[in-house]
C-alpha cells in the first residue's frame, strides 16, 4: 500500500520528470534508460513504473508541458504587442527564442527527440507547436498585405525564421558570453531583417 500524502507523490513526480528532462536532453531518447533515469530521480526502477509506464510515456508528458507553455508564452507576447505586424513579429519572435533560452532542455528535446514517437503521438504533440507557426504565418502575411513587409515569399520567411529561432537550442549555453534576453532580442531584429528586405539581390561580379 502507497502510504504517501499527496504532496509527497508530487515532489517526486516533479524529481522524476526533471531527471527524465536532463537525460534525454544528455543522453537523447535512445541513450536514457529508465534505470539511468531512476537512479537520477533517487527512485526505485519499479517505483518510477507507477509514475510513467514507459518512457516513451515520459517523453511524451514533459513534451506536452513544454510545447504548451511555449505556446502560451508566444501567445501572450503577441497579443500584448502594439497593433502592427512589425511590433507584434517581434514580440512574437522574442518571446520564442526567450522560452528556448529559459528553457533550453525542454526545447532541445522537443526539436530533436520527437522523431522517435510514434504517429499518434507524434500528431497531438505538434499541435502547440503548429498554432505557433500559424501564428507567425498570419502576421508575416497580414504585414505583407498591409505593406509593413516587402518580401513576397511569406511561407519561406516563416519557415526561415522558425527554423532560425527552434536551432538556439542546439547552441545556445547560459554561460555564453551573451546573455539570453539579449539573443531573443537580435533574433526579433533579425525576423524583421528578413520580411522587410524585397528580396532583390546585390550585383555580383
Amino acid at each position: 500500500m502507497n502510504d504517501r500524502s499527496p504532496e509527497s507523490r508530487s515532489r517526486l513526480r516533479d524529481s522524476l520528470f526533471d531527471a527524465a528532462l536532463q537525460a534525454f536532453a544528455e543522453f537523447g531518447f535512445r541513450g536514457a534508460s529508465m534505470r539511468r533515469i531512476a537512479e537520477r530521480a533517487g527512485m526505485s526502477l519499479s517505483n518510477l513504473y507507477n509514475y510513467a509506464p514507459s518512457k516513451e510515456d515520459l517523453l511524451v508528458q514533459i513534451l506536452r508541458k513544454a510545447n504548451y507553455d511555449h505556446l502560451s508564452h508566444t501567445e501572450w507576447a503577441i497579443s500584448g504587442a502594439e497593433d502592427s505586424s512589425p511590433a507584434k513579429l517581434y514580440a512574437g519572435v522574442r518571446a520564442y527564442v526567450e522560452y528556448v533560452v529559459e528553457h533550453p532542455s525542454e526545447a532541445l528535446i522537443a526539436h530533436t527527440e520527437v522523431r522517435y514517437l510514434d504517429a499518434g503521438h507524434r500528431e497531438r504533440l505538434v499541435v502547440a507547436r503548429d498554432r505557433i507557426d500559424a501564428m507567425l504565418r498570419a502576421i508575416i502575411d497580414a504585414g505583407i498585405e498591409d505593406g509593413s513587409f516587402a518580401t513576397p515569399h511569406g511561407d519561406e520567411a516563416t519557415r526561415a525564421i522558425l527554423t532560425m529561432c527552434a536551432g538556439v537550442a542546439q547552441w545556445y549555453h547560459s554561460d555564453g558570453s551573451l546573455p539570453g534576453d539579449a539573443i531573443a532580442e537580435r533574433y526579433a531584429h533579425l525576423a524583421l531583417a528578413l520580411v522587410t528586405g524585397d528580396g532583390a539581390l546585390p550585383d555580383i561580379p
